[in-house]
C-alpha cells in the first residue's frame, strides 16, 4: 500500500529538488515555490510505481531508494531497460502526451518518491523553460544509453558488457575504501543478467572469473569490491 503525506515540506532544504538535474540553476526562492507543490509517497520493495499499459499522471522524482524499468520479451523473459536511483526521475514523457506506459517501474528497495502532477509540471514548464530543455536532454541521454545497450548485446563481448555495467554501478553506488571501491549492487545476479540480456549462470561464471583474476572480490550477494579499477575499465573498453 502506498502511503501518502500531504506535502513534502523538506524538499526546499536538502531533499529531492536539490538532487534533480532538471532543477539545477533555479534560485532558492523558486525551489521553495516548487517544493510547496510536491507530494511525497512511500513504496515498499517490489511494489509497482506504475505498470505497463497504465497512463501515469505524475512525474516521479526519486528522493531515496532505487527502481527498475522493465518489460517482458515474447518468450516471457524479463528485460530490464533502466535502473533509476536517487535524483533520477521518470514518467515525464507520459505527461506530455496521452500515450500509455511502455514498461513497468518497480521499487528495488524501500522507495521514497516526490511527485508532481501533469498540471503542475505544465505550469513549471511555462514559467521555467530551462526545465523543459533539461528534460529533453535527459530523455535524449536515456535513449542514447538504451541504444548503446541494445547494440552492445550483439556486438560487445559478455566480459565487456559486465565490466561496463560494474563501472556504471561504481559511479552511482560505489564508495572508496582502503582496498578499492565497494559497490552496493542495486540488482541481484539474476537482475544483472536480465539487464544484460544473458543468463544468470553466465553472469555468475564471469564474476567468478574476474574474482580469480583479482579484478573484483564478492563481499556478499549484494556487494562487490573492485580491486583493480584500471583493469576493469580496460575490459569495459572505456
Amino acid at each position: 500500500m502506498v502511503k501518502e503525506s500531504n506535502k513534502c515540506m523538506f524538499c526546499s532544504n536538502k531533499l529531492c529538488i536539490h538532487k534533480v538535474p532538471i532543477f539545477n540553476g533555479l534560485n532558492q526562492e523558486d525551489l521553495i515555490k516548487i517544493s510547496e507543490k510536491i507530494e511525497h509517497k512511500d513504496y515498499k520493495k517490489g511494489e509497482a510505481i506504475f505498470n505497463l499499459g497504465d497512463k501515469p499522471d505524475t512525474i516521479v522524482i526519486i528522493n531515496e531508494g532505487s527502481a527498475k524499468a522493465y518489460k517482458y520479451t515474447p518468450d516471457g523473459r524479463e528485460q530490464i531497460l533502466y535502473i533509476f536511483s536517487e535524483g533520477d526521475f521518470f514518467g515525464e514523457q507520459y505527461l506530455l502526451n496521452n500515450q500509455t506506459a511502455a514498461f513497468t517501474v518497480e521499487a528495488l528497495t524501500p522507495f521514497k518518491a516526490c511527485t508532481l502532477t501533469k498540471f503542475q509540471l505544465q505550469q513549471l514548464l511555462f514559467k521555467y523553460p530551462d526545465i523543459a530543455l533539461k528534460i529533453i536532454e535527459e530523455l535524449g541521454g536515456r535513449m542514447a544509453r538504451l541504444e548503446k545497450s541494445l547494440q552492445s548485446m550483439g556486438v560487445r563481448s559478455v566480459d565487456t558488457r559486465i565490466s561496463s555495467l560494474l563501472m556504471d554501478f561504481s559511479e552511482k553506488y560505489g564508495k572508496a575504501v582502503t582496498e578499492g571501491i565497494l559497490i552496493r549492487l542495486p540488482l541481484s545476479r539474476e537482475g544483472m543478467a536480465n539487464y544484460l540480456g544473458v543468463t544468470r549462470e553466465t553472469v555468475s561464471r564471469k564474476l567468478s572469473q574476474m574474482e580469480d583474476e583479482g579484478t573484483i572480490r564478492s563481499v556478499s550477494n549484494k556487494s562487490i569490491l573492485i580491486l583493480d579499477e584500471k583493469l576493469l575499465k580496460d575490459t569495459a573498453d572505456l
